[in-house]
């Protein structure tokens, strides 16, 4: 019932407000792929609900691909559906979270009901929210790397996040999960599916592939304003503190280095086999390091809280804390509410007290790198406390046994 009245709020929300139904990015999806017809891919904009920053179509070309039957259907049917489907995804993406933390426990009745509650409540949190809001991809494509990962199958995991990767690039960094869970297999095969997608763009809309593979891939400035509180990214961050875009230079290459440091750190003191765990700190680390990394594309967020509150180190006060501290800050929606204080998305420079609220996200994903390295380690110190407190008398001589060679 609880889930019902959240996706009939939901589409209230989204039929009956004044802008429910501008879903600007999935217009962009949309038309954009439209304009593969006249081959103006990459001149397209939307500017409709939009005049101060036209919208431009910033995906790979395969991404077009994989739109372009939208524009084939009536756009609010497009739109009716993608928030429905968005919503379907992220139980799945809730269910799926809750089977990596407690395997078959989470099909009892009881978790069914939480996962349940978690997508009611998720419909909620600003990553979600804006997601809806724009019409965005960011659950699907978080659904395929969490198939990905769940998947024994190397070529099925690596053919997901390389057409993940080949939609929209940040889903790229879950290679880096493959390495860190020596799946070889998957990580050089999500490298082929990604090249894949490159090598179909190239065969079917040439032009097009040329001209991001050559010209726009890496051209930040294009996908929209660096210095916006919109952008959680350490990149936004710094700029909004500094007054300033400090782009790729030495200040935010010292900054990504301290995040990959705390990032290993926190790796290094979760279990080998907590999949969901090195998940949510590569896909961290990835937001973090990203130029860009929107306030909807922290969708992350959801499996993070997951793991805090109903993983390893669920039971610590701290991990209560840190969920409560993201619970309260997506549920708000602190980007948003920042968005009404700044001058415009293109001024940088602010007061210093908006730049530092407008850290909100960085800030609490350094919190969650720093307090698992901490947790963790506390935990295998109280392990082997307890196991050194075990006394195993000594086996005489007389009474050992060789080993059975059939063992």
């Amino acid at each position: 019932m609880l889930l019902l009245l959240s996706v009939l709020g939901r589409l209230a929300w989204t039929l009956l407000s004044p802008n429910g139904m501008n879903l600007v990015d999935l217009h962009v999806y949309a038309d954009g792929s439209e304009a593969l017809r006249s081959g103006s891919l990459y001149s397209f904009t939307y500017s409709e609900v939009t005049p101060d920053f036209p919208l431009p179509f910033t995906y790979p070309p395969f991404a077009a691909l994989v739109f372009f039957p939208l524009h084939f259907l009536p756009f609010p049917v497009v739109g009716v559906g993608w928030q429905l489907l968005t919503i379907l995804a992220l139980y799945a993406l809730v269910r799926m979270s809750l089977g990596l933390v407690l395997g078959d426990a989470a099909r009892q009745p009881h978790w069914r009901a939480v996962a349940v509650l978690w997508t009611a409540v998720g419909v909620w949190v600003e990553p979600v929210r804006t997601t809806l809001d724009y019409g965005q991809i960011n659950v699907f494509l978080a659904l395929l790397v969490m198939t990905a990962i769940r998947s024994s199958r190397w070529w099925l995991s690596g053919l997901l996040v390389g057409v993940a990767a080949g939609i929209k690039l940040t889903p790229a960094i879950t290679g880096l999960y493959f390495l860190l869970q020596r799946r070889w297999k998957a990580a050089v095969f999500s490298g082929v599916a990604f090249a894949g997608t490159v090598g179909v763009s190239y065969l079917l809309i040439g032009a097009e592939a040329r001209q991001y593979f050559t010209h726009l891939l890496g051209d930040a400035d294009r996908i929209g304003p660096v210095g916006s509180v919109w952008n959680q990214s350490l990149r936004g961050a710094l700029s909004r503190l500094l007054g300033y875009d400090v782009e790729t230079g030495g200040v935010w290459l010292v900054a990504v280095v301290i995040t990959v440091v705390l990032a290993f750190l926190a790796w290094r003191a979760i279990a080998r086999d907590d999949r969901l765990g090195t998940l949510v700190i590569v896909e961290l680390l990835g937001l973090l390091v990203s130029p860009i990394s929107w306030s909807h594309h922290w969708v992350w967020v959801i499996p993070m809280l997951i793991w805090l509150l109903h993983g390893p180190f669920g039971a610590m006060l701290g991990s209560r804390i840190l969920a409560g501290y993201w619970l309260c800050t997506t549920l708000i929606g602190a980007p948003w509410v920042l968005s009404f204080l700044q001058p415009s998305i293109w001024q940088i420079s602010r007061p210093g007290v908006l730049s530092w609220l407008g850290t909100v996200n960085v800030v609490g994903a350094f919190g969650v790198f720093a307090y698992v390295a901490y947790a963790g380690r506390r935990t295998k110190r109280e392990a082997g406390a307890g196991a050194g407190a075990v006394v195993i008398p000594p086996v005489r001589r007389s009474e050992r046994q060789d080993p059975d060679p059939t063992a």
